[in-house]
């Protein structure tokens, strides 16, 4: 009678996985990583190159085939990388409703068909569950424009999440204006924004720079700023200086000049 024999090639203590995203960290089987802050309702990646080496130490360039997820939270959702990636990118969605904390999910590197003969690598990712995740910064806070002339707000977006989200820039409280702009802010860095803002009618206004996230409810920031709009030559000047833009593109030049005298005009005007 013949008896097959049956072989199980475990995971050798010497094969590895590089991730390279959100955060960079070598890991081993079993091992776990500390991935960073998200908010609810937002989406992430985790990333990790395909390459390792197996139980004798020798270099694969490409031994895993995918990474997918073999167990989330309740009511989270993943979508494995696709086959043969590299780097390989497993997408990560959180629900909108999920409560504030720290979060645990097993990851798996795979090498299909054990083709490579190193196993599959399984770790431990962890998420922190916050709407602690961006900082903004509106400048001016008061703007002065001419009628029709664009005056420009500086939005300055810092996140610190693990989420490239994109967010909605608008103004709240104008008369005739919906303008709303969406941008994306990538996870862990500083980006800046130019919002231009204008109106056809003279006046005071007061209105609320609006930053919100496009995925979660969460994550939502609002800036009084106050508006001046008239029919003056000194505040036509005064606005160039604060960044409107000139037309034709060959006036350019004579920004610097009219910031200044705009300086000039509100000295002899005060």
């Amino acid at each position: 009678m013949f008896f097959g024999i049956i072989s199980v090639t475990l995971v050798s203590a010497n094969t590895y996985l590089s991730v390279v995203g959100p955060v960079s960290q070598t890991l081993y089987n079993n091992g776990n990583v500390y991935l960073g802050k998200v908010a609810p309702g937002e989406s992430f990646y985790i990333l990790a190159n395909s390459s390792t080496v197996n139980s004798t130490g020798y270099y694969i360039n490409i031994g895993w085939d995918k990474l997918t997820a073999i167990s989330l939270p309740s009511g989270w959702s993943s979508q494995s990388s696709p086959l043969y990636e590299n780097p390989m990118k497993m997408k990560v969605t959180v629900p909108s409703n999920a409560s504030n904390g720290n979060y645990t999910m097993l990851v798996r590197a795979v090498n299909v068909q054990n083709y490579s003969r190193i196993g599959n690598l399984t770790f431990t990712a962890i998420v922190n569950v916050t709407p602690d995740v961006f900082n903004v910064q509106v400048n001016p806070l008061v703007m002065h424009s001419g009628i029709g002339q664009p005056a420009v707000l500086d939005v300055v977006i810092n996140n610190t999440g693990i989420s490239d989200d994109p967010f909605i820039i608008s103004a709240q409280g104008l008369p005739a204006w919906n303008v709303s702009d969406e941008v994306i802010s990538l996870h862990s860095k500083v980006s800046s924004f130019s919002y231009p803002v204008f109106l056809e009618e003279p006046g005071a206004y007061k209105f609320n720079l609006t930053v919100n996230s496009s995925t979660s409810t969460a994550l939502s920031k609002s800036y009084p700023v106050k508006f001046y709009v008239n029919e003056s030559l000194g505040n036509d000047y005064s606005s160039v200086g604060q960044g409107a833009v000139l037309s034709p593109i060959i006036f350019e030049p004579a920004y610097a000049l009219m910031s200044l005298l705009s300086y000039i005009y509100g000295v002899i005007t005060s």
